[in-house]
């Protein structure tokens, strides 16, 4: 069983349900990065989405888009982002860390190293997000075979058709983008949200997570009456820029200890 796996399954026992916070390796200095993602788990992280920065984040708007600039400038890459990983692991070997990014990184590395160095890290999930899943199926089988799941984004433009392909491929959760648009625009619409999700758990017995438009406690709390998962990043990224320097982390985990608080709230 996945550590993603084992984390949803134990949330469902509990009736709670997953956090996973978004952010930049690198950003906003490498050396902040592992102290960071420990901190997202201490204030309440249930899986870790660890963006791997690159120059042309097609699906991201101006807040993560300047976080990949900033980790991009600190000469922060795939093989550095492996790196951090494997530092987290030496100390969590239990929270799952999935890295979300774009097909370039993986593709200059080529597939089947990446594969064997992300599953050596520690990595638990991959989510590409210029995948596609009718052209990535022999990824998804290398994926398989190196122990880790492969998650999908669907959105609310996604045909019947392409769900069931998605649904087909992927492991671990499967990620609905709340939005028509990039990360962090845009209005959240939650009575979409809550037409959409069942509607996609008639394809799948995955669990699904909601981001792309989560800002608070209160919109995470309403996302969660329909989905296995809440998904925040810009949000978080924003603390991060508003925040002292060195005080990065503790407002990171501030603001996601109220998303927390919010999400387990009766």
């Amino acid at each position: 069983m996945s550590r993603i796996q084992a984390a949803f399954e134990q949330l469902a026992k509990n009736r709670r349900k997953a956090l996973i916070p978004f952010v930049t390796a690198g950003d906003p200095e490498p050396e902040t990065t592992v102290s960071l993602m420990h901190g997202l788990v201490e204030a309440g992280a249930d899986v870790i989405e660890l963006g791997v920065p690159f120059s042309d984040p097609m699906a991201d708007g101006p807040v993560i888009q300047r976080a990949s600039d900033r980790a991009l400038r600190h000469g922060v890459g795939l093989h550095q982002v492996l790196a951090f990983v494997r530092e987290f692991r030496a100390t969590d070997q239990a929270t799952p860390v999935v890295l979300m990014g774009y097909a370039n990184p993986i593709e200059a590395m080529g597939a089947a190293r990446f594969a064997a160095e992300a599953q050596q890290a520690g990595v638990d999930g991959v989510l590409v997000v210029d995948y596609p899943p009718e052209e990535c199926e022999s990824f998804a089988d290398l994926m398989r075979g190196h122990g880790m799941d492969l998650i999908f984004l669907l959105a609310p433009t996604s045909s019947d058709a392409r769900i069931a392909q998605v649904a087909r491929l992927a492991s671990g959760y499967l990620y609905y983008v709340s939005l028509k648009g990039v990360t962090g625009a845009g209005h959240l619409d939650l009575a979409e949200v809550a037409a959409k999700i069942p509607h996609i758990r008639r394809a799948t017995k995955l669990p699904v997570g909601v981001g792309f438009g989560i800002r608070d406690g209160a919109t995470a709390k309403a996302v969660a009456q329909f989905a296995d998962a809440v998904v925040i990043g810009s949000a978080i990224i924003q603390q991060m820029e508003a925040a002292p320097a060195g005080e990065q982390v503790r407002y990171a985990g501030r603001f996601l200890q109220g998303i927390r608080a919010a999400l387990d709230a009766k």
